[in-house]
């Protein structure tokens, strides 16, 4: 990533690489926004980053700043991160009944709920089987703008490692007629005894062209070969972590549904 910010109390903090240009609107102690855009892009959108206090009472200001960005904003506009609140009494499993009147907020917020793909629930205690609560404390709402510029918007909550909160993946799915792919390099290549005959191989086939042209040329075919090459002698190197993320995910969904101390046993040593 190439830029950085965080929130005055370095509570929240955002990145961003350079196919953005990002610009900070404003932030306090439990939101940030910036407004962003990308270099194939000709319209702005705004993100809020949520991280919500535990109190009710200290989340007023929150809600007051949220209500007053939702009449004034104009453009795409997504508010995504810990709410530390449920929105209704079916995103909660366990511990005390809950009090409806603690989401009213959510109803004067102008803004709308997206759904979400993976487990209902993205925070739990993780106490015994007798204690055990989960609730839907992490979430993504937009306005009307954002609906209009991104409608495939999908949420995903990933599992839950090394934290009590589940990951939230956001993708805006926009229409790319040139999508350019970048060539990745592994140094550990010029270790493996048939890396560099390969590279020899391609750079010695003899082209007809300015040298510009054959150059890059070349570098195209050495990086289509390569990634065969690499598929071939190694395998897929993001494929072990993908199927790990998907037992977690198994693993999560069955403590859930069962809530019983073999399964929770099982939940951490998948994610150990």
């Amino acid at each position: 990533m190439h830029k950085t910010t965080a929130n005055v109390n370095n509570k929240i903090w955002v990145f961003w690489d350079q196919k953005f240009s990002g610009t900070v609107l404003d932030h306090d102690e439990q939101q940030m926004t910036i407004e962003l855009e990308h270099v194939e892009a000709h319209d702005p959108f705004q993100v809020t980053v949520i991280y919500a206090k535990c109190k009710p009472s200290m989340r007023i200001l929150l809600w007051k700043t949220l209500r007053l960005k939702s009449t004034n904003c104009s453009v795409p506009w997504c508010v995504i991160g810990d709410f530390s609140v449920i929105a209704s009494v079916e995103e909660k499993i366990g511990g005390l009944p809950y009090q409806m009147k603690r989401s009213i907020d959510f109803q004067d917020c102008g803004l709308v709920h997206l759904g979400f793909y993976g487990p209902r629930y993205t925070w739990s205690n993780s106490r015994s089987p007798c204690s055990i609560v989960w609730k839907t404390l992490d979430r993504v709402m937009v306005n009307d703008n954002w609906l209009s510029s991104f409608p495939t918007t999908t949420i995903t909550h990933l599992a839950s490692a090394g934290s009590d909160h589940s990951p939230l993946f956001l993708e805006l799915h926009v229409r790319q007629e040139h999508k350019q792919k970048y060539f990745k390099f592994l140094n550990f290549w010029t270790e493996n005894e048939s890396f560099k005959p390969l590279v020899h191989q391609i750079w010695s086939t003899y082209i007809v062209g300015s040298a510009m042209w054959i150059f890059h040329q070349k570098l195209k075919t050495t990086s289509r070969a390569l990634s065969v090459w690499s598929r071939e002698q190694y395998g897929d190197i993001f494929q072990l972590p993908k199927e790990f993320e998907q037992k977690v995910r198994e693993a999560e969904e069955k403590w859930l549904s069962m809530n019983v101390p073999s399964n929770r046993a099982s939940l951490n040593e998948i994610q150990a």
